[in-house]
């Protein structure tokens, strides 16, 4: 991981990129308001002061929220409005979440607010900021979002937070109240005023931050992917012909170019492969698991590129309610339903747990004797006093199973709030935590897969795999002994786990299939 100082500080002046979303977030980097971008708030702000002073009622500036909107609230009350709209709304139950997604929701909550769409004031803008940057991370809980009107619950922890209360953590790690924390950094706690209990709580940046986040992941799970099943094509003598361009130009769709460009650059070289290419080898035809495996990774990487066209649209979006416009009007709309950002993310569900489900039958194949030509059972030393990877296929399998069933849309359900006054909601939220744990079960099989695939190539020496596959396998052996008598698998797993996770992985074969890369 890059040192903090290492990284560029992210400008909020305009559209973020999801690289800039996860340096904040994953990688600490800090964010900037320029002096344009707080004239630009000043300018919203002075139209809704306008229209506080004003005596028309106004939503969310003088009257309550939601099905209470046509109570008017006078001045004097405006204040406790704000302050009490924060503290309601900030009901969220269950496990705390990660902290990089409660930065990725806080940095781009921060981007709308820098639109000037929001009517926030330059002051409680820089608040946030400030909060980012000295890395102080409110505690948001799991449940709370339905993924329209905002992630209320989410983001109303983050607003608690500003106003010097609820409990964050701190650049140390620390549970702490935020009061405290703020004091520490010396960042004075927020007073809202008109509108910024909506401002800061009515956007879908949490179900947008993870879905960010996942896409950084897939794409790195997806070669990673590509390279696991081309050492399982080896470890089974398969055949790298049907990767070739031609063959897969007849379908052109770009993300299966792409993973068999790869899985032919991992098979390049390969001792293995080229001992069974001559007129003596009886095979005709791989199984599916080994020679669709273009299709389904390509089908994967062409949803990612998909979910990646909404996320760039989001990205660019001042999503709140109501909105200031250029021309100093206040008007509600509906762009804080999740809907976009809800579907893709459940979209991005069904080829993760498809892209495993294809990796775990490969596995499974290694590991049984009447499929996996000449290996041992189990890939066991001595087959019957050791079970070598019998289990580790298990748990596997049970991931995988796990994952159809996150695969279920959440999308499609919806149920009404606020006196029905929020009628139809996307659950996006829920989406989003369920590919979290998706994008995880994917790791856990992949890891598993090359754990069996590098152990298999052991078995099949003197005979040497390709050479990317050579670079996978000794990276493992720095953390993995090979074959031997059973040991204690759980840890290896973890170990290889960390491999891919940390990037380590990625860099290790990178340079054998650079010539892939832009396919």
């Amino acid at each position: 991981m890059p040192e903090t100082a290492q990284l560029p500080t992210v400008a909020l002046d305009g559209p973020l990129t999801g690289e800039q979303v996860v340096a904040v977030a994953r990688l600490g980097a800090k964010v900037h308001l320029s002096a344009a971008t707080e004239d630009r708030l000043a300018a919203a702000r002075a139209h809704v002061d306008a229209l506080a002073a004003g005596t028309v009622p106004t939503y969310g500036v003088s009257t309550g929220f939601g099905a209470l909107a046509t109570r008017h609230i006078p001045e004097e009350s405006r204040t406790a409005l704000q302050r009490s709209l924060i503290r309601s709304h900030a009901a969220g139950a269950g496990r705390p979440v990660e902290r990089e997604v409660v930065r990725a929701l806080m940095v781009l909550r921060l981007r709308t607010l820098a639109t000037g769409h929001t009517g926030i004031r330059p002051e409680t803008a820089a608040t946030l900021a400030a909060l980012i940057n000295a890395d102080i991370t409110p505690i948001v809980h799991e449940y709370g979002s339905l993924g329209c009107s905002g992630d209320l619950a989410p983001l109303a922890a983050v607003a608690l937070a500003l106003m010097g209360e609820g409990e964050v953590i701190d650049a140390a790690g620390k549970v702490s109240d935020a009061a405290t924390a703020l004091r520490a950094n010396g960042i004075k706690p927020v007073v809202l005023a008109e509108k910024e209990g909506l401002a800061l709580t009515n956007g879908t940046d949490g179900m947008l931050g993870m879905l960010t986040l996942a896409l950084a992941d897939l794409h790195m799970l997806l070669d990673i992917a590509d390279l696991t099943a081309a050492m399982s094509v080896e470890a089974l003598l398969g055949t790298d012909r049907v990767f070739a361009a031609d063959l897969q130009a007849l379908r052109p769709h770009p993300g299966q170019a792409r993973s068999a460009a790869r899985i032919a650059a991992a098979l390049a070289g390969s001792e293995i492969v080229a001992s069974h290419r001559g007129p003596d080898c009886n095979r005709v035809q791989d199984a599916y698991s080994l020679r669709c495996a273009p299709q389904v990774h390509g089908a994967a990487r062409d949803t990612v590129a998909h979910a990646e066209l909404v996320a760039g649209r989001e990205l660019a979006s001042a999503v709140d309610n109501p909105v200031v416009l250029a021309d100093g009007r206040l008007e509600s709309n509906g762009n804080f339903h999740g809907a976009p950002v809800a579907y893709v993310l459940d979209f991005l569900a069904i080829p993760v747990a498809d892209v495993a489900s294809m990796a775990e039958r490969r596995t499974d194949r290694m590991l049984d004797v009447a499929r996996s030509h000449g290996l041992p059972a189990f890939l066991a030393a001595d087959p019957g006093v050791d079970s070598g990877h019998m289990i580790a296929q298990y748990t596997q399998a049970a991931v995988v199973s796990e994952l159809k069933r996150l695969a279920v849309p959440a999308s499609v359900d919806s149920i009404p709030s606020s006196a029905m006054q929020e009628d139809h909601v996307s659950m996006g939220w829920s989406a989003a935590r369920k590919l979290r744990t998706a994008v995880d079960g994917l790791t856990t099989v992949l890891a598993v897969e090359y754990l069996t695939a590098a152990r298999a190539l052991d078995f099949r020496a003197p005979l040497r795999p390709a050479p990317a596959a050579a670079a996978a396998q000794a990276l493992l052996r720095t953390k993995v002994d090979g074959p031997g008598p059973d040991r204690h698998l759980a840890p290896e797993i973890a170990a290889a786990e960390t491999l891919i996770r940390s990037g380590e992985l990625t860099r290790a074969v990178a340079p054998y299939l650079a010539s892939s890369n832009g396919s």
